[in-house]
C-alpha cells in the first residue's frame, strides 16, 4: 500500500489527484469543527454521553464526532447515502427510472444524479428538522423562529456541500468520494477512541461504578491486549476475504484469419467473493439509522417509560432485534449490488461473441445459468462474511459488558468502523493501482 502511494506520487497526474483528495478531506475536517450558532455545545455533549451505547452514537461515529457537537457537517453524508438507496430501489419499481438507467445513456445518468441530489436535500431537511426538535426539547438550543431557521439551514447546507464535495473527489480525486468522506470521519475519531480507552482504564483503577446517572466508561486493563489482537486479526481477515475470488476457466476457440491463427488460449473469469465492497455495510447502517431519525421527531423518546423510548431501545446497537435486522439488510444489499454489477446474460453473450466458452457448458443460456448459480453461491458467502464480521464485535462487546466493562458497548460501532476503513483503504489502493496500470508506469509493473 505504501509502495503504491509512493509510485503514484511520482506521476504528476496522480500526485495532483492525491493532493486534491487530501485538500478536500481537510475541508471536511475543518467543517466538522465549525459549530452551528444558537446551540449549547457543552449541554449537547453531556446529553450525547448518555446515548453512548445507542444508535445516536453510531450516527456520531459516521459523522466523525460532528453529530454530537452540532457542527455544520453534523448530518454528514448520510442523507446522500439514503437518497442513493431510495433512487436505486425505485429504478427497479418505476419503469421510467429503469429506462433512464439502462437506455438513457449519459443524459439518463445525469437526470438520475439530479433526482438523487434533490432527494438528498429533502431528506437532509427532514433530518435537520428532527435534530432541531430533539435539541429544542432538552433546552440545548435558544428558542425562537430565527434560531430554528438558521440551525436547519446550516445542517441542510452542510449535507448538500458534502454531497458536492464527494462528487468532486470521485471526479478529480482518487477513489469513491462518498466512501472517502466516511473513511475520514471514522479515522478522525481515533484519538477520541484512544482517549476513551485510557479514561476507561483510569476509571476502573479508581473504582468508579457505571450508573444511568453517571454513565462513565469503565474498562479492565486485561481487555486491552485482547482488543488489539482482535482488531489485528479482524483486519487480516478482512484483507484476505477482500482479495479472495473464484476463477472460472474460459477457453477461446481457434480461428484462422488470412494466414494467421487467432485464439486457442486459456484464460479465466475472476469473480470476487466480496464484489460489492463496503457498500452493503454503509447502506445497511443508513437504513438502521431510520429509528434514530424517527426518534428525533419525538423528543420524549429518551424519557424512560414512554413507548418511543422502548421503541428506540429495541433498535439499540447491542440489541437482538437490531442485530437481526442489520444481518438481513447486509445480505439483501449484497445481493442487490451484485445483481447490478454482474449480469450473467451479458457476460455469456460477450464470451460467445469473442469465441470463448466455459469448459463443460454450451455458449449462451447454459453458460449464463451456470454463472448465475456461481454468483448466487459466492454472493451468499460474501454476504455472510460481511454480516458475521460486522456483528462479531457486537457479541464481544456484550460479553465485555456482562463481565463488568461498560466500554464494551462501543465495540459494536468499532467493528463496523473497521470494516469500512479497511474496505475503503483497499478500494482506494486498487484505484491507484488501476491508474498506474493505465499509464504503464514502469516502476509499478516491475
Amino acid at each position: 500500500m505504501i509502495q503504491t502511494i509512493r509510485n503514484a506520487w511520482k506521476v504528476p497526474e496522480l500526485r495532483a489527484k492525491l493532493l486534491f483528495t487530501v485538500f478536500a478531506l481537510l475541508i471536511f475536517r475543518v467543517g466538522s469543527a465549525i459549530p452551528v450558532p444558537f446551540i449549547n455545545a457543552e449541554a449537547l455533549r453531556t446529553h450525547m454521553a448518555t446515548q453512548s451505547s445507542g444508535i445516536f452514537s453510531l450516527l456520531n461515529v459516521m459523522s466523525g464526532d460532528a453529530f454530537s457537537q452540532a457542527t455544520v457537517f453534523a448530518l454528514s453524508i448520510q442523507p446522500y447515502i439514503n437518497s442513493s438507496i431510495i433512487i436505486q430501489l425505485l429504478t427497479i419499481a418505476i419503469p421510467a427510472l429503469e429506462r433512464l438507467q439502462k437506455d438513457g445513456g449519459e443524459e439518463g445518468k445525469k437526470k438520475l444524479a439530479a433526482i438523487t441530489r434533490y432527494a438528498t436535500v429533502a431528506i437532509a431537511l427532514i433530518q435537520a428538522f428532527g435534530y432541531y426538535a430533539m435539541i429544542n426539547y432538552y433546552g440545548i438550543v435558544s428558542g425562537g423562529i430565527w434560531p430554528a431557521i438558521v440551525i436547519i439551514t446550516a445542517f441542510v447546507a452542510g449535507s448538500a456541500f458534502l454531497m458536492w464535495l464527494g462528487e468532486q473527489i470521485t471526479e478529480f480525486g482518487i477513489g469513491n468520494g462518498i466512501s472517502i468522506i466516511l473513511f475520514a470521519g471514522i479515522v478522525g475519531r481515533v484519538p477520541t477512541m484512544v482517549e476513551n480507552i485510557i479514561l476507561g482504564v483510569q476509571n476502573w483503577a479508581s473504582g468508579a461504578v457505571y450508573t444511568e446517572k453517571n454513565p462513565v466508561s469503565i474498562l479492565h486493563p486485561g481487555f486491552i491486549p485482547l482488543i488489539i489482537i482482535g482488531i489485528l486479526l479482524l483486519v487480516a481477515f478482512i484483507v484476505f476475504m477482500d482479495n479472495s475470488e473464484r476463477r472460472i476457466p474460459v477457453q477461446y476457440a481457434k480461428r484462422v484469419v488470412g494466414r494467421k491463427m487467432y485464439g486457442g488460449q486459456s484464460s479465466h473469469l475472476p469473480i470476487k467473493v466480496n464484489m460489492s465492497g463496503v457498500l452493503p455495510i454503509i447502506f445497511a447502517q443508513s437504513i438502521a439509522s431510520i429509528p434514530a431519525t424517527i426518534g428525533m421527531f419525538v423528543p420524549d423518546a429518551s424519557v424512560e417509560g414512554t413507548g418511543w423510548h422502548t421503541f428506540l431501545e429495541i433498535f439499540d446497537t447491542r440489541g437482538l432485534v437490531y442485530s437481526i435486522v442489520y444481518f438481513l439488510l447486509i445480505v439483501a444489499f449484497s445481493y442487490f449490488y451484485n445483481t447490478i454489477q454482474f449480469n450473467p446474460v451479458e457476460v455469456a453473450n460477450n464470451l460467445k461473441k469473442n469465441g470463448g466458452f466455459i469448459p463443460g457448458f454450451r455458449p449462451g443460456k447454459p453458460t449464463s445459468d451456470f454463472l448465475s448459480k456461481v454468483i448466487s453461491r459466492i454472493t451468499m458467502f460474501g454476504a455472510l462474511y460481511l454480516a458475521v464480521v460486522a456483528l462479531l464485535p457486537t457479541i464481544v462487546g456484550n460479553i465485555m459488558t456482562f463481565a463488568g466493562s461498560s466500554a464494551g458497548g462501543s465495540l459494536a460501532i468499532g467493528g463496523t468502523s473497521v470494516i469500512i476503513v479497511v474496505g475503503v483503504a483497499l478500494e482506494t489502493v486498487k484505484a491507484l493501482e488501476a491508474q498506474l496500470m493505465m499509464r504503464h508506469y514502469k516502476g509499478f509493473l516491475e
